[in-house]
């Protein structure tokens, strides 16, 4: 090799090693593992529990959402909104000036919800698919975060949760609506529920009975920094039968 030959290969080496590209690309690290449920999860039957007229005269709809403190101007998701009974009536309560995303994680009640949406022209609503650990929601976004009976069909509560946290405003709060009855029937026991809340960092604001709407009505808040999955124990509660 001759000296000029050398010197350029040296040139080169030197250009690729200038520190502005990292040499070996590493994939970004994934949490977990995460604690896994000591409890059954009830399958998803139907995206509809009751008809929205039967619903509309229990008064269930207007009751939650003055217990959850939703107003205009505000933005809400609406977690396994189904075929949008709440996303609905979240448009009218935020007003022009407010926003709801409804997600869910059949692709086909997507479609369906977006269509509703679409036909009522509500320009205030989002629809978005998620998935069953992870509700894909933009960071800093939420003043309330809504799951209304369907808690219960969170295979994963821990990380659903953990991903969940980073999209609430500072002062937001998860509304969580459920029956109080074993999560195999359909419902979800309160203290099983703070239990799981809690390990993920959440502090219980407020629990309220809400025969109108099938069973209890609890709110949380974030309280100090997001635990580390590792870190987290899962919630060992008896069963009842």
């Amino acid at each position: 090799m001759t000296i000029a030959r050398a010197a350029l290969l040296t040139l080169a080496l030197l250009a690729a090693c200038d520190g502005s590209k990292p040499l070996i690309k590493r994939q970004a690290q994934q949490p977990g593992p995460f604690p896994t449920p000591d409890r059954p999860v009830a399958p998803i039957v139907s995206p509809r529990w009751s008809t929205e007229d039967d619903r509309d005269r229990a008064g269930e709809a207007a009751d939650v959402m003055k217990r959850a403190g939703i107003a205009p101007g505000m933005t809400v998701a609406d977690i396994g909104a189904g075929e949008g009974y709440y996303t609905i009536r979240l448009s009218t309560k935020v007003g022009k000036t407010g926003r709801v995303l409804a997600e869910d994680v059949i692709p086909d009640t997507t479609d369906q919800l977006a269509a509703r949406v679409a036909r009522q022209a509500l320009d205030n609503i989002s629809v978005q698919l998620g998935t069953v650990a992870d509700p894909k929601l933009p960071a800093d976004s939420f003043d309330r975060v809504l799951m209304i009976h369907m808690y219960h069909e969170i295979a994963q509560p821990y990380e659903f949760l953990w991903r969940m946290r980073p999209s609430l405003k500072p002062d937001g709060e998860v509304i969580v609506v459920d029956a109080n009855r074993q999560t195999q029937f359909h419902g979800t026991p309160p203290a099983l529920l703070k239990c799981e809340f809690a390990a993920v960092g959440y502090s219980l604001v407020s629990l309220t009975d809400m025969p109108e709407a099938g069973g209890y009505l609890a709110a949380f808040r974030p309280v100090g920094p997001r635990p580390q999955p590792g870190a987290m124990r899962a919630c060992r509660l008896p069963q009842r039968s």
